[in-house]
């Protein structure tokens, strides 16, 4: 790290070689990277974050999911770990099993940001369409598409979503997600962040063109650094793996990563080494082989 650079930052040298210490944490992007395309995570993977806590090495799952589906998360990694969520903007722990997660950490997105945010990239990309994700609570505008499980709980133009008089206007926002219908992923994406500027961080996880919206400064990387800051363990000692610009940040922080072998070619470039795709228990091949090395 940079010389006086806060520990929280989301930075490393391009040329910084990949770390050698031995790792006491273990960061991992959910979809596309530990789940396998149907959504499953295997027995062999479960295995391997089972032996990698018995090690004594924390496992985190860093996700751009809601809170809000972290008993599905749990179901998944059998009670594992804790889930840094919203691409940085909650913090839940998973310990307790379905039904009794609790909220560790919020970084909201305040509602003046996120109210420039939608007002800003209208202007850029006419016809881009909004969702807000909440602690608690999934609202969308009417035209926004069906492209997540549930049914939003109230539906109108972001604006009044956003309202100080919005329903659900007292729990916090964690993001807000923009669709536009037309444009290419990567092409919305650079828009949107020359639009919005430092009001908000902006990056996407979908093939789609959906982008999410958090408060400035928030990321998977960020909220990591704060977390493992309060554990006393620096970014050195962490290995992370991912598979989408949403995971970028986190694969250039940590002192080992991983791009996964279906990779998006941002996470490739950003990450330190490569493993094999999603689909052919990648992290748990990583993990396995780490643990070997303490024997």
């Amino acid at each position: 790290m940079r010389q006086n650079e806060p520990v929280t930052s989301a930075t490393r040298e391009p040329e910084t070689p990949a770390s050698t210490v031995p790792p006491r944490l273990i960061a991992t992007d959910l979809d596309g990277t530990l789940l396998r395309d149907d959504k499953s995570v295997s027995e062999r993977t479960i295995a391997a974050l089972a032996a990698a806590e018995e090690a004594g090495i924390e496992v985190f799952f860093v996700t751009g999911r809601p809170a809000r589906w972290m008993d599905v998360v749990s179901d998944h990694v059998h009670g594992h770990g804790l889930a840094i969520c919203g691409n940085g903007a909650a913090v839940v722990d998973l310990h307790g099993g379905p039904g009794t997660h609790r909220f560790v950490k919020v970084r909201e997105l305040a509602r003046e940001n996120a109210l420039d945010a939608v007002e800003l990239l209208r202007d850029a990309a006419p016809g881009t369409v909004y969702a807000v994700e909440q602690t608690y609570g999934f609202y969308q505008e009417p035209a926004y598409p069906k492209l997540h499980m549930e049914v939003p709980e109230f539906r109108a133009p972001a604006e009044e979503l956003l309202a100080a008089d919005a329903p659900g206007a007292h729990k916090p926002v964690l993001k807000i997600l923009a669709y536009h219908p037309e444009l290419d992923p990567d092409a919305f994406l650079t828009l949107a962040r020359l639009a919005v500027g430092d009001r908000a961080a902006i990056t996407r996880s979908s093939p789609s063109a959906l982008l999410e919206i958090s408060g400035p400064g928030v990321s998977k990387a960020s909220t990591l650094a704060l977390c493992c800051a309060e554990r006393g363990i620096s970014h050195e000692e962490v290995i992370a793996f991912g598979d989408m610009p949403n995971d970028v940040e986190m694969l250039t922080w940590a002192g080992q990563s991983y791009a996964m072998g279906n990779a998006h070619p941002d996470a490739i470039a950003a990450a330190s080494g490569r493993t094999v795709a999603n689909n052919e228990d990648g992290v748990a091949v990583v993990i396995e082989r780490i643990l070997a090395e303490r024997l």
